[in-house]
């Protein structure tokens, strides 16, 4: 993700390299490449058993394996298809699409979340001195801390200091992908429904309900308006690699404290330099308000008794019922305990030049309730440097095959191979080389609702230049990874 800022004062513009569509092999992806595998060795079986009449007889299965490996549905071939719809229709036959919360007397894993699917082994942890919570992921390897985050309104700083927060977020993320400890960074920006209870306790603490006329207009207003606001909560999350930074935590202690030491190394160089790019880090999470976060993306309505409830104005919550009580899952759509949700993957980013504020309009859409996933997984500079060199010559290999048989060159064919090359110039001046993947999450109270929600997200994505994907078969895995900060694959 490039930034060019060609004039001092000048606004920065930021553009996305094209998304390459090329397969493992010939064009074609694994699944493809499986299903083209198995067809040959099959032919070749029966035409040495039975000879050229019965393969010929096989000709509509021929048809219908050739339809699977070229037909696309929704960009995807059905061969690639076939591997989600086959998890899904097997999931719905051992009845795994609904998820219910039972009571039970016998004893739990201290600090477990008890959530659905593959996250069902996450735990919350708390280091030894109490100063900060994670959630361990013993599957991946990891142990994830969460901040909450604010700043200044981007779109209403002028060009130099959009220009200076661009340029320290970037340099932010460069300097933890080099660390090469860090598995994942997530960025997560949610709106939630407020109960009012923040606002009447700052009118409470400093307002003068005695005042003439103002006094009783504004504490009417607050009744009136209060549940009615649609915050903007923002969350980082940094998840630790367990494994890369063995070396690490064993100097430090190894162990749960040894690793809480390297992670809070860790933090401490991101509030740092999230100062420098125009954010103002709160305090890491503790389990509680782990909890409480988890539990308001499944059950919106709960952070009204939730801020009730805490002492401190942050909402909080045991880690034992940061989970769902239901979750039935739909093949489009997912529904828990007060809302319908639905996830969609951000497949395209913006190709042009463009202002770094392009999801402004996304994200301040009028009446609709989402949150936008943006994960950042660092990858190692020998690594990026071999996939560079592996796609470069998949091009040129691509363009010499089509010039052998006398075909037009491609276009697509020369801009990727551009972007390929200033990848790689990007990579040997020092920067850092990250993968980016983007989930919006849009929820509503009710399915109607939750229709014209998705409907007003996927015309403003047009205007923000974005291509968005609804997932099919695969929102419940998506709505973990998009609608929770656990920074997870």
């Amino acid at each position: 993700m490039p930034f060019d800022s060609p004039q001092p004062d000048g606004p920065a513009t930021v553009k996305f390299p094209h998304r390459s569509r090329r397969g493992v092999l010939l064009g074609l992806s694994a699944p493809q490449l499986i299903a083209a595998t198995i067809t040959g060795l099959l032919l070749l079986a029966v035409l040495m058993a039975s000879g050229v009449a019965s393969a010929l007889k096989l000709i509509p299965l021929w048809a219908l394996i050739l339809s699977a490996v070229f037909v696309r549905h929704r960009g995807r071939s059905l061969a690639d298809w076939a591997p989600i719809a086959l998890r899904y229709t097997w999931r719905r036959s051992k009845r795994q699409l609904v998820w219910l919360t039972r009571p039970s007397s016998r004893p739990r894993r201290d600090g477990l979340l008890h959530l659905p699917g593959t996250a069902a082994s996450l735990r919350v942890v708390t280091s030894p001195d109490g100063r900060l919570s994670a959630v361990h992921d013993p599957h991946n390897g990891t142990l994830t801390a969460v901040v909450k985050v604010s700043s200044r309104a981007f779109a209403l700083l002028d060009p130099s200091t959009q220009n200076h927060n661009v340029a320290g977020w970037g340099r932010t993320l460069a300097a933890l992908a080099r660390t090469g400890h860090i598995a994942r960074v997530q960025v997560l920006e949610r709106t939630v429904p407020d109960s009012g209870d923040s606002l009447n306790r700052y009118w409470g603490a400093y307002g003068n309900p005695q005042a003439h006329l103002a006094g009783p207009v504004y504490a009417d207003l607050l009744t009136a308006a209060g549940p009615a606001a649609a915050p903007h909560e923002s969350y980082v999350a940094l998840a630790l690699d367990l494994k890369a930074g063995r070396r690490l935590i064993n100097q430090a202690g190894g162990g749960l404290s040894g690793s809480f030491a390297v992670l809070t190394q860790l933090t401490s160089t991101f509030d740092q330099a999230a100062r420098n790019s125009g954010l103002t880090p709160g305090s890491w999470l503790l389990a509680t308000e782990f909890a409480a976060v988890i539990r308001t993306a499944y059950d919106p309505k709960a952070l009204a008794a939730l801020d009730q409830w805490s002492a401190t104005g942050r909402p909080q919550a045991d880690p034992a019922a940061a989970g769902p009580v239901v979750l039935v899952e739909k093949a489009d759509r997912i529904e828990t305990d007060s809302a319908h949700h639905a996830t969609f993957w951000i497949e395209n980013w913006p190709r042009i030049e463009t202002s770094p504020g392009f999801l402004h309009q996304l994200l301040f859409t009028s009446g609709v309730r989402r949150t936008l996933s943006l994960t950042y997984e660092p990858k190692g500079l020998d690594a990026a440097l071999k996939d560079v060199q592996r796609k470069k010559a998949t091009v040129i290999a691509d363009a010499a095959e089509r010039q052998r048989k006398g075909q037009v060159d491609s276009e697509e064919d020369s801009v990727e191979y551009a972007d390929i090359k200033d990848r790689e110039r990007q990579l040997i001046a020092g920067h850092a080389d990250v993968a980016l993947t983007g989930l919006i999450t849009v929820s509503a109270d009710t399915a109607e609702q939750l229709n014209s929600a998705c409907a007003a997200i996927e015309t403003a994505a047009v205007a923000a230049l974005v291509d968005l994907r609804p997932l099919t078969w695969q929102q419940a895995e998506a709505f973990t990874n998009a609608a929770l900060p656990l920074a997870r694959p």
